[in-house]
């Protein structure tokens, strides 16, 4: 007889068991009835059946439920692997998110793996929330940030974006940089800031202190970033402090006021160094050059998901933007 695909028994196939048993049907008859193998029936009365040795649907169900219901918990995947755990746990001290640890154990073919939402659900779980400190946000869960809108001022000679030529919006092309500025909050009562700027294709990023926002002060900035990389053109936003472009020694556009989406590298690139190191509200006179230098490296030695889990090191060395008489290789 052909028996149907293996299923899970319900309520009303175990009332049947009960009310057929109870009329003298034997285990075989039973499975013929439920279209059920025998051994299903077998393994059903042995492992459900009361202490009298009783066998009572009601009960029965209830033991089926529970076992179901206790068969997965959350961040099983990881817990239950030891050699998986040790790798994560050992990657996460490294400061490498989630997302980079599952694409890296895939590049690495590693003999086991879990996705970053696996990945998740463990840190979540009571299992993983020892290690959610690792994480940059240090939280159980992540809040997404609001965004500040840039101040709309008056740019002599400017460019707008929609004139950048096809070459610096094209996936294939590098050298094309985004360019920023990360002030202190107005209650620190000083004038540091931090200049930013970021390779579109290859997510490279350098940056510096500046102790104002005066063009002179990001002019400078930018022509000390023109020395250690190869740029062809530069968009940044309307910042009075970008006043002197003329001065960057590469072609600069600007994006229109109060639309920081037409140049979400560098947006990002900022928050994530809010995220990781410095948080929003930072006093930039308290932090160094050092320690801004080593939170630039950190993000350049990240591997990322749209690099082919490469860094934007890696990706950067490949693609000879950095200039090889320059000294950025040795501080990253």
């Amino acid at each position: 007889m052909n028996l149907q695909q293996f299923r899970h028994l319900n309520q009303y196939d175990r009332d049947r068991i009960e009310a057929l048993l109870a009329g003298g049907e034997t285990q075989e008859m039973i499975a013929k009835i439920l279209k059920v193998n025998e051994s299903t029936i077998s393994r059903e009365v042995r492992r459900r059946q009361r202490i009298n040795g009783r066998y009572d649907a009601t009960c029965a169900q209830q033991k089926a439920y529970v076992k179901r219901h206790n068969s997965k918990y959350q961040g099983m995947k990881v817990e239950s692997d030891s050699a998986l755990k040790a790798y994560i746990i050992e990657r996460l001290k490294e400061h490498r998110s989630p997302d980079e640890i599952a694409g890296r154990m895939k590049r690495e073919k590693q003999p086991f793996h879990a996705s970053k939402d696996a990945i998740y659900h463990w840190l979540y779980s009571t299992w993983g929330q020892a290690y959610c400190r690792h994480l940059c946000s240090k939280r159980y869960r992540i809040r997404r940030q609001k965004k500040n809108k840039t101040k709309r001022v008056m740019i002599p000679d400017r460019i707008g974006i929609r004139e950048r030529p096809l070459g610096a919006t094209n996936k294939t092309r590098y050298k094309h940089f985004e360019a920023d500025t990360a002030v202190a909050p107005r209650r620190a009562h000083n004038t540091h800031a931090i200049a930013v700027a970021a390779e579109r294709k290859s997510k490279f990023v350098l940056g510096t202190k500046i102790p104002s926002m005066s063009p002179v002060e990001m002019t400078q900035a930018m022509q000390m970033f023109g020395q250690q990389v190869y740029m062809r053109s530069a968009t940044t936003d309307n910042g009075i402090e970008n006043k002197g472009h003329r001065h960057w020694g590469v072609p600069t556009f600007f994006a229109d006021s109060h639309s920081p989406w037409q140049k979400p590298l560098i947006e990002n690139t900022i928050g994530l160094l809010r995220r990781w190191f410095f948080k929003k509200g930072t006093d930039w006179s308290t932090v160094s050059e050092q320690q801004l230098q080593y939170a630039l490296s950190f993000l350049n030695n990240k591997y990322r998901k749209s690099l082919g889990y490469a860094s934007a090191l890696e990706v950067a060395t490949a693609h000879d933007i950095i200039k090889s008489d320059s000294n950025q290789k040795s501080c990253i």
